[in-house]
């Protein structure tokens, strides 16, 4: 069995963190094999990591928050734990999002802000009807 998967697949958190791992990734314009190199490490080893099949020990987490130049606690960021369950999986709250970032979506996002509103409401509005997604109140 691969470390970090269960029953179930990989630990919440451990997909948490390699998705993190992966966003900030692709934000800062890396490839899997890029920050393999940087690390030591395979882009399949890298892959791993993102996926969540493997786990990224302390050491190995600490050395891609310095090459991303992040607070190591970035990675933990929207993870969602309920209060008062400790040590368990049930103690993991759902994810507000269960999807895996691509390229155009964090492009999407980092490029939003530089529209003006009315452009940002076309382009919500244009995606929302792509998804079938109605408009939230």
């Amino acid at each position: 069995m691969v470390r970090g998967v269960g029953e179930d697949g990989p630990h919440p958190v451990d997909r948490h963190v390699g998705r993190r791992v992966c966003e900030k990734r692709i934000s800062l314009g890396y490839n899997q094999s890029d920050l393999g190199r940087a690390l030591g490490l395979t882009f399949q080893q890298i892959q791993k990591y993102e996926k969540g099949a493997n786990r990224i020990s302390a050491s190995k987490l600490w050395d891609i928050a310095r090459f991303f130049k992040v607070d190591v606690g970035y990675f933990f960021q929207g993870l969602n734990v309920q209060p008062g369950v400790a040590d368990s999986d049930a103690g993991v709250a759902a994810f507000d999002h269960d999807f895996p970032s691509t390229r155009y979506s964090i492009e999407i996002s980092r490029l939003a802000p530089q529209l003006s509103g009315r452009q940002q409401k076309l382009a919500l509005d244009m995606i929302r009807e792509m998804t079938g997604k109605p408009e939230e109140v």
